[in-house]
């Protein structure tokens, strides 16, 4: 079984691309090739005539930071170019590097940075940044930077953006959205070329957008859920990576409402960056393959 924490002499491949014979077994030789000793694998196919094939490998290998540039080569030559997939590999002793982006809600916010310091995540915080100060202080108790970088009122949020790029170009692999309540412009997402995570307090494609809570009162749901995913230029509309719910009844005040949401959205966003820290999520056209 794995570990939650990082894993020494441990790294992870991910493959995917067209469905072939022969994928599974040359990857095989490849790991072989470098005395690795596979741990863990899980593979998917949608339609073995002609569909997507996925595949996630967790290997051990002794001294694996000086074994690593020699199965690169290897992969990029029989996974690349002979099979003409895509891959990816990482040593899972390294930390993600993330950064939070918050606004005044800090229920998100704080419940990763407790996770980090109790070794749940394998990720570091490099910083947190927010439109408010109101979390300044919470956040510097973990000894994490804090920075507040305003927003404009009105649609043009091009000035706080380009701040916020300053402080993530080259310093981060993953930005989180804990309920920071701004939306993120494609110029934005390409400037950082990270992936972006977000936290929407709603079971999507139910109430996309602004106040979903109310909106799900208002129409007499019995269950409200929330809903981690990728961050595209499309409003809400990106990669669904986890999601969750909880059940209601006519009986719940709004109030009562957005405090069980609040619970559901902890637990979905720190899935998600947990599952995607591990690299246990593909990206695929407009869904994810999840191991």
């Amino acid at each position: 079984m794995e570990h939650i924490g990082l894993l020494r002499d441990h790294a992870s491949l991910v493959v995917h691309g067209d469905d072939k014979r022969g994928i599974v077994t040359a990857v095989a030789a490849v790991l072989t090739r470098h005395q690795a000793n596979i741990v863990a694998l899980d593979q998917h196919s949608d339609n073995p005539e002609g569909g997507a094939f996925f595949q996630r490998t967790v290997v051990h290998i002794p001294g694996l930071p000086a074994i690593l540039p020699a199965l690169q080569e290897d992969l990029a030559a029989t996974v690349g170019t002979q099979l003409g997939l895509h891959w990816r590999l990482r040593d899972l002793s390294v930390p993600l590097r993330v950064a939070i982006l918050a606004s005044k809600s800090d229920h998100c916010l704080l419940d990763l940075l407790w996770r980090q310091r109790r070794q749940e995540l394998p990720i570091s915080v490099c910083m947190v940044i927010s439109n408010h100060p109101d979390v300044a202080e919470d956040v510097r108790f973990f000894d994490i930077p804090f920075f507040h970088v305003p927003s404009a009122a009105g649609k043009d949020k091009s000035d706080a953006e380009r701040r916020i790029a300053e402080l993530l170009s080259g310093n981060v692999d993953l930005v989180v959205l804990a309920r920071y309540m701004q939306i993120l412009s494609g110029t934005f997402l390409k400037e950082i070329d990270v992936p972006v995570i977000n936290i929407h307090h709603s079971f999507l494609p139910a109430f996309i957008g602004a106040g979903p809570y109310r909106r799900a009162q208002e129409r007499g749901v019995k269950l409200i859920g929330s809903t981690a995913h990728y961050v595209t230029e499309d409003l809400d509309e990106g990669p669904i990576i986890e999601q969750d719910v909880v059940r209601v009844s006519h009986k719940e005040s709004l109030e009562e409402m957005v405090r069980r949401g609040a619970n559901v959205e902890r637990e979905v966003l720190a899935r998600a960056v947990l599952w995607h820290s591990q690299d246990r999520v593909v990206r695929w056209e407009n869904r994810t393959i999840v191991f």
